[in-house]
């Protein structure tokens, strides 16, 4: 591990990535058994986006590395092995916190040089994430945000973004707001296996429901779309189906992509619950993390018809500005991307809005 001495009340030496005090806290409560948070003083908040990336923003705000909603297919897992630490079980229950995540980001906010680009939250790890719920970071986040009438967007599946209306409509009166949330299929049997730390699908369309009811415009991020597991005809017809009548105003399919670090945790857990499909998987991804081009084609076409059938579509530029499709896609923090391009084509996925 490249964090020495991480214990409560001790400083760490020379931390991998933040530089100041490290302090690791566990809480003996039924909502984080088993966790530990490692509370950092971060160097800085605003990251911006690594030139090799494909996401249509440059700048992103990350309050949290490693995520307790232990989704088996996270891209971001490769992330914790920049600090040593396991990408699989540690992943999902070693949380790292940054708690001066407000008063930096306000900071760098009002600095000369900050030309007011829009944000995006949600792209690495979820910001409502079960953490949230104690350190309350996002509240001063979205206050600064508010304040400097600075635009952003939040991807989630955290039904915690509620706690935060009020902030999320008054930002939305000075400065342009998009949220998605992360809904990939309603199958609840598959929900508890493969997304086993969220909110089931079902409440976090309520939140979809909810933001519209407030006037805050919404739309879901239908992602992922599994292999042999949500893709029936049937099922993406249930899925897009419920996005619509919970009110959102947008639906973009993305097919599962598997980057290493994920591509390992999620064969494994493939391996344990459906084996008999372990094979399919290495057909369908030989060539590398991406789905290939015909199958993601087909579900985009797919989505895209059943989005209309249900009233939504076709899609009009402009009318609604949400977060991409980074659930999977390329990360957010500079320190928490890939070193390296990743060179393989870029998923499909397009936004349809609801008219």
């Amino acid at each position: 591990m490249r964090w020495n001495n991480l214990s409560e009340g001790s400083p760490a030496t020379a931390p991998a990535l933040f530089g100041t005090d490290v302090v690791s806290r566990t809480f003996d409560t039924p909502e984080f058994r088993g966790i530990t948070f490692h509370e950092v003083r971060a160097r800085s908040i605003v990251n911006r986006v690594p030139g090799a990336s494909r996401m249509p923003f440059s700048w992103t705000v990350n309050p949290y590395r490693g995520c307790s909603h232990a989704c088996v297919y996270c891209f971001a897992r490769k992330t914790h092995s920049y600090l040593d630490l396991d990408t699989g079980i540690g992943f999902d229950t070693q949380i790292v916190v940054k708690v001066n995540a407000p008063d930096l980001l306000r900071r760098e906010l009002g600095a000369r040089r900050w030309r007011g680009e829009h944000i995006a939250m949600g792209t690495n790890v979820d910001c409502y994430q079960r953490a949230e719920g104690r350190y309350r970071l996002m509240p001063g986040i979205i206050g600064a945000l508010r304040d400097y009438a600075n635009p952003f967007s939040i991807l989630t599946k955290g039904t915690l973004i509620l706690r935060d209306l009020e902030l999320i409509r008054q930002a939305a009166a000075v400065t342009d707001v998009g949220i998605s949330v992360s809904v990939g299929s309603v199958d609840r049997a598959l929900w508890r296996t493969v997304e086993p730390g969220t909110p089931a699908p079902e409440r976090r369309l309520e939140v979809v429901r909810t933001l519209r009811e407030h006037g805050i415009p919404c739309g879901v991020l239908m992602a992922p779309v599994i292999p042999y597991l949500t893709d029936s005809p049937a099922q993406l017809r249930e899925t897009v189906r419920a996005i619509a009548a919970a009110g959102a105003g947008s639906v973009t399919p993305l097919a599962l992509h598997l980057r290493p670090g994920a591509r390992e945790w999620f064969m494994s857990w493939l391996a344990h619950h459906h084996p008999g499909l372990v094979r399919r998987y290495e057909v369908l991804y030989a060539n590398g993390a991406y789905a290939p081009t015909w199958y993601q084609r087909r579900i985009t076409g797919q989505v895209h018809e059943l989005a209309a059938e249900y009233g939504m579509g076709p899609v009009r530029p402009g009318a609604h500005r949400s977060p991409p499709p980074a659930e999977g896609g390329e990360g957010a923090d500079t320190a928490d991307a890939d070193p390296e391009p990743d060179p393989e084509p870029e998923p499909l996925g397009t936004q349809l809005t609801l008219l």
